[in-house]
């Protein structure tokens, strides 16, 4: 089981979390081609990804989480209204109970 850290409760159990989709910004008065690109379209890239995530067991807010689809390791996890960091600054940034974190007793 992996540790989530959400940035309102902290650290929690994977289960506790629901994936919302890739983290790009939702279309204001879009026409239909716009809305269509937005909801079907998505860039499936190798390495860090940013994504949205809800805590439904518990505070039940939105918050980004920067992953890497490879080793699905957690770089970063931040609310949606914090600045988004540098591209650069993203790789190997972790704070303090973001990555990820078995509580079976395995080594991750």
């Amino acid at each position: 089981m992996l540790l989530i850290f959400c940035p309102y409760c902290g650290p929690r159990e994977e289960t506790e979390f629901r994936y919302g989709g890739e983290g790009v910004a939702i279309p204001e008065d879009a026409k239909d081609r716009d809305w269509a690109r937005f909801l079907y379209y998505r860039s499936s890239p190798a390495g860090l990804f940013t994504e949205r995530w809800v805590h439904t067991h518990g505070c039940r807010r939105w918050f980004l989480v920067v992953r890497d689809t490879l080793t699905h390791e957690i770089a970063s996890t931040r609310t949606l209204e914090s600045p988004q960091p540098e591209r650069s600054a993203q790789r190997g940034a972790t704070a303090p109970g973001v990555g990820p974190r078995r509580t079976d007793g395995g080594v991750p």
